[in-house]
């Protein structure tokens, strides 16, 4: 909607909402786009108002969707338990293990070259970039990723298997068994993820699902 628009719908002057606006753009809440002169003309035949800010329109950005309701958890939810229900269980460990193939192949390039322990902070960002949440602990010489937000926290209370991605992504990543000491499923408020250095992951391994 243009300025104008909005300040009739609103019923508040062209001012204030032009202010309002300014503010929201520069958040980058709102983007701005010139509307189409055929959409600006009043009458037929006749031209529009001449190009300019009263005649740029505003639409929500992509950044400000998550600022609204969103229901990704359920339909996450909905979809597993439908391939569940319509393939079976092979069904769903063949989308888990497909998932996995496209998280190693996008990593792998990434972390070629370097030391455990430069693979280890780079990985602290798999879920998402610089994450907060996720930091590299040892103890007793084995290392471990723990992840105090988990992202997936709905879907994976009730598909614990989506975690098996997790656990296989970072094996093929590190080349070591990778256990879930501590999970959220389970109470502990966060998943540390134990790197097994004294037992290197099979190179070629099939996925497998994360053993309770």
């Amino acid at each position: 909607m243009t300025t104008r628009q909005l300040a009739a719908g609103l019923d508040i002057t062209y001012e204030a909402v032009r202010q309002q606006l300014a503010e929201l753009v520069r958040a980058g809440w709102v983007t701005a786009s010139h509307a189409p002169a055929a959409a600006e003309a009043t009458v037929a035949g006749t031209m529009g108002p001449k190009p300019g800010p009263a005649s740029r329109r505003y639409r929500l950005s992509v950044a400000a969707e998550h600022l609204f309701p969103k229901h990704y958890d359920e339909l996450s939810v909905e979809l597993v338990q439908h391939v569940l229900e319509r393939f079976g269980g092979t069904g769903v460990v063949e989308i888990l293990s497909r998932m996995t193939d496209a998280r190693v192949a996008r990593w792998a390039p990434l972390l070629k070259g370097l030391t455990l322990e430069e693979k280890l902070k780079a990985l602290s960002s798999l879920y998402e970039d610089q994450d907060a949440y996720m930091q590299v602990e040892w103890k007793d010489g084995a290392p471990a990723l723990v992840e105090r937000n988990c992202p997936f926290f709905s879907v994976a209370q009730k598909h614990p298997a989506i975690c098996s991605v997790s656990v296989n992504t970072l094996e093929r990543l590190l080349g070591f068994k990778v256990v879930r000491e501590q999970r959220f499923q389970a109470g502990h408020g966060r998943c540390v993820f134990r790197v097994r250095l004294d037992e290197p992951h099979r190179q070629g391994a099939a996925f497998a699902l994360e053993q309770d």
